[in-house]
């Protein structure tokens, strides 16, 4: 098991036994996407793949980390008392980020630690590889200083070190989740309120597949922040006339009423998905609630054309996947999951239909892009804890 691999790995790093081994998963979201950031509702569930940390607390300021995905960058080592970005230090920056706005919130972090870290989260796969390790560096610290933090203030911590210390605008779901995730559920959240509720995924023969397009993701560097730009500058001209707070809290109707306030055509179309996403995820619990899967699959085929064609984030790699994805038999739904531009799609497919599934949509990807997929068979899992 990793875990026992990684203790047997911190002993010969750091010439010592690691106390504790930790695991933060990754997440996909099963429907509502960019609407977090807009007041909506997400409807993720966390995975059984993530990020692991082998963990021993020093007795000076001390943080030496490594991990096992960035070998090349080797030991990288830090002091509690210069908690600030540098671009060398790569990866250990999501590291320095929670621990610096977890101090800055008024907590003692009195010594350091060793940390070794290894994830089995493709990098850059729009699984939300970066949240897993923050939030996993959230829990570690929590029980590492005895700190009296509760789960929504811990979660919003780790968001604030991902928009402040790193400079991406994300919203708020990916660290809920990673932090809140049940077995067998999914989240249902309301981003404006943070109001939540585990609800059951019983999906009988059929099974969420993951495809992976393998074309790597940078939300620093896509124009993930231009759309949180428009969707912003589009909420400003809205309030001239509405008492709302945000976009989501227009219903369909309501935005058809007013989108002469919104100056740009283009914008029109990015607030209409926001709106409608938002309408497709209330919908979706329910169909889920009620064993609809048909339905439920229906809504994400929606979802997947609304994010293409109004939001324009998927691409065609992203539609490759789906569009295959749709004509196959034993298929229910299909659409991109994350914030797009790369990344991974999810399908609903019948298990018995897996096998087939994964070769025509393999074939005919590699035949259209020129290069392979992948594919992950998800299990939903819990958030992120302790281990061993």
């Amino acid at each position: 098991m990793i875990q026992t691999r990684l203790k047997t790995e911190f002993s010969q790093l750091f010439q010592t036994q690691a106390d504790a081994v930790y695991f933060s998963p990754g997440r996909v979201n099963l429907i509502g996407e960019h609407t977090d950031y807009n007041g909506g509702m997400v409807f993720p569930c966390a995975i059984t793949i993530g990020t692991y940390a082998a963990i021993k607390p020093r007795k000076d300021r001390r943080l030496r980390l490594f991990s096992n995905n960035f070998k090349e960058k080797g030991m990288i080592e830090i002091s509690l008392d210069h908690l600030i970005y540098e671009e060398k230090d790569a990866w250990a920056n999501y590291v320095k980020g929670v621990l610096a706005y977890i101090e800055q919130a008024g907590n003692s972090l009195p010594y350091g630690f060793d940390l070794l870290v290894e994830g089995n989260i493709p990098s850059s796969s729009g699984l939300s590889s970066s949240a897993s390790l923050e939030v996993l560096i959230a829990v570690i610290a929590k029980d590492l200083y005895d700190l009296s933090l509760d789960p929504i203030t811990l979660v919003q911590l780790c968001q604030k070190a991902e928009n402040e210390f790193i400079g991406v605008n994300c919203g708020i779901m990916d660290q809920f989740i990673i932090a809140m995730g049940k077995a067998e559920h999914a989240l249902a959240l309301d981003t404006a309120t943070l109001h939540y509720r585990h609800v059951p995924i019983v999906l009988g023969d059929y099974r969420i597949v993951i495809m992976n397009t393998n074309k790597p993701r940078e939300l620093v560097d896509s124009k993930y922040n231009e759309r949180r730009a428009e969707c912003e500058a589009s909420l400003k001209e809205l309030q001239r006339k509405t008492a709302i707070s945000h976009l989501c809290d227009l219903s369909v109707e309501q935005l058809a009423t007013y989108r002469h306030l919104i100056q740009d055509e283009l914008r029109y179309h990015r607030v209409r998905h926001a709106v409608s996403e938002h309408a497709r995820v209330k919908e979706a619990m329910e169909a889920l609630t009620q064993n609809e899967l048909e339905r439920f699959g229906k809504l994400m085929n929606a979802s997947h054309q609304s994010l293409r064609d109004d939001y324009e984030v998927s691409g065609k790699e992203l539609d490759a996947l789906v569009s295959s994805a749709w004509k196959q038999a034993g298929v229910l739904g299909a659409r991109m999951t994350g914030a797009g531009f790369g990344g991974c799609a999810i399908a609903l497919v019948h298990e018995q239909a897996l096998d087939h599934f994964m070769s025509e949509v393999g074939n005919e990807y590699l035949n259209e892009i020129g290069y392979p997929c992948a594919f992950y068979v998800a299990q939903v899992g819990d958030g992120a804890g302790r281990i061993a």
